[in-house]
């Protein structure tokens, strides 16, 4: 599977996914509630899906094959964030 860091703008979505419009995300210590009743939902969803989905594998042979991706702009970017992030076995627990 593509994760989400993908471009959203080439991804391509199968038929019959509705994408709905995102709404502005709550903020502060109730942001991140567990919401037990969209599991279904989710689950449904989930189970729609095709475990394989050959355009997505063939999208993903295409960029496996091309010697210029991901950019190198990409990859100072992927880099850079690698250097920025915290070592795990230098925070104390």
């Amino acid at each position: 599977m593509i994760n989400s860091t993908s471009s959203s703008d080439r991804v391509l979505r199968p038929d019959g996914v509705v994408l709905h419009a995102k709404t502005p995300s709550p903020q502060g210590p109730e942001a991140d509630r567990f919401a037990p009743e969209h599991t279904d939902a989710l689950k449904a969803a989930l189970s729609s899906q095709p475990e394989i989905r050959p355009d997505v594998v063939a999208r993903a042979r295409l960029l496996a094959a091309d010697p210029s991706y991901p950019s190198p702009a990409i990859l100072r970017q992927v880099g850079r964030v690698i250097l920025n992030s915290p070592d795990p076995d230098e925070q104390a627990d």
